[in-house]
């Protein structure tokens, strides 16, 4: 992904991309987006990168020896420091949709923004509201006081949020709207296809926007939208 795609992609909404997928594939379908709805910390804030993975639990006491789980957890912080960049660090919660554990607030966003990622995908819990960094919006799927026994179960594996299935290295955009991953073949395509989405969208936004029009002028508004968009 350039440098032109990346910020192009932070100025737009998520629905946009997902629709700008589907001019790039030239076909409606593309279903690779999660279902429901999730909290944002930062309305308005879009994170795009590349996923780092990982599966975390928190409502019950790990079974393993503590050193087994601190080391883990070391290990799990190595892998979220290293990778492609730009990143977004994507995690399942095992305990989802009865997660209690909030492994996401002020130290552990302040954490992962320093290690240069764009953002948190996650069903799981955030907290500390007022107090996460500005650029590290973080998308989850509730917000709770408690960080119950949260604690690392693996990482850098196949997880799934919300009904969307994410492996190490896709290409995520997300934002209160919900998440997305990119197919790889469109990424080359992607920018100019989100041209073309803006510019047909215009047809119509431009006849109806703040206006008092009759049935007649819409129809033709319509018409050269539908012309546009195909």
């Amino acid at each position: 992904m350039d440098a032109s795609l990346h910020d192009l992609m932070k100025r737009v909404d998520t629905p946009t991309v997902c629709n700008a997928i589907e001019v790039a594939q030239g076909k409606r379908g593309f279903d690779a987006f999660t279902r429901g709805t999730m909290q944002c910390s930062a309305p308005g804030t879009a994170m795009v990168g590349f996923a780092r993975t990982a599966r975390i639990a928190a409502v019950a006491p790990p079974s393993e020896a503590a050193d087994v789980i601190k080391t883990r957890r070391m290990a799990y912080y190595k892998y979220m420091s290293e990778g492609p960049r730009p990143g977004v660090c994507v995690v399942e919660d095992a305990d989802f949709p009865n997660a209690i554990g909030a492994y996401w607030g002020e130290i552990n966003t302040n954490i992962h923004k320093a290690f240069d990622l764009s953002g948190t995908l996650t069903n799981g819990v955030m907290r500390d509201l007022d107090d996460l960094p500005d650029g590290y919006p973080v998308v989850a799927g509730s917000i709770g006081p408690s960080h119950g026994f949260v604690h690392v179960l693996e990482f850098d594996q196949p997880v799934k949020v919300f009904g969307l299935t994410v492996a190490p290295g896709d290409l995520i955009h997300a934002d209160r709207h919900g998440a997305l991953v990119v197919p790889p073949e469109v990424i080359p395509n992607l920018e100019s296809a989100i041209g073309t989405l803006f510019a047909s969208e215009k047809v119509v936004l431009d006849a109806v926007r703040g206006k008092r029009i009759g049935f007649t002028e819409f129809e033709q508004a319509w018409a050269a939208f539908e012309q546009a968009r195909t």
